[in-house]
């Protein structure tokens, strides 16, 4: 499985712009896409709310790409 570090640098960020500022799609309307298409889990739920607030701690996952959230400067 592939591990991502994402630094997050205000309260909150949506689930589709996440996978877009990753590089998981190339927009954020096809994040939008992925998300709905039932293939992104939250903290290992399902997450079909497209803009879903992601906030450090959370961990995404889509296939074989796990996403960690971390606050800003706290990056592990």
């Amino acid at each position: 499985m592939q591990k991502v570090n994402f630094e997050l640098t205000g309260e909150y960020i949506e689930l589709n712009q996440l996978l877009k500022v990753v590089g998981l799609c190339d927009s954020g309307g096809a994040g939008k896409q992925i998300v709905a298409s039932g293939d992104v889990k939250v903290d290992g739920k399902q997450e079909l709310r497209k803009t879903a607030k992601i906030r450090a701690g959370q961990k995404v996952r889509l296939g074989d790409v796990q996403i960690d959230v971390h606050a800003e400067g706290s990056a592990a």
